[in-house]
């Protein structure tokens, strides 16, 4: 076996061969978003140092930033207790991970203290994304 293959051998994949990745910026420690990884998107993003997903709605690798400029590099890899949740911890490049030109993925807020429970947009859109991704 191969020292690639253990590695990547230790991670609990799921039935479609893919694992939960939880995104976290170095620094602030904020949740920037979450994904999924196969095999060969957990290796290039060893190999590349920048984080590599796998998009499920288009079934093939996504490299974070491919279109936006806005890179992941990775600066810790870890795996959770159970193997089968992978936390990536990076910087991230232009300080916007999510597609609608926020810093974190995580923009939406439940608020129910009011009796009108409902979920209100948190974080402001620091970017248009029509001035981030080509048509």
């Amino acid at each position: 076996m191969s020292s690639r293959a253990k590695w990547l051998n230790r991670v609990k994949w799921d039935e479609q061969g893919l694992v939960p990745v939880i995104t976290q910026e170095v620094g602030s420690n904020d949740v920037l978003m979450f994904a999924w990884m196969n095999r060969d998107a957990l290796a290039r993003t060893v190999e590349l140092g920048q984080a590599v997903y796998w998009s499920r709605s288009r079934k093939k690798l996504w490299h974070k930033g491919e279109e936006s400029g806005h890179f992941q590099r990775v600066h810790e890899i870890r795996l959770d207790c159970d193997e089968d949740v992978v936390l990536l911890r990076v910087e991230q490049a232009g300080g916007l991970a999510c597609h609608t030109g926020r810093h974190s993925c995580f923009f939406n807020k439940f608020e129910g203290g009011d009796g009108q429970p409902d979920w209100v947009e948190a974080e402001p859109v620091l970017k248009d994304p029509d001035h981030i991704y080509k048509k």
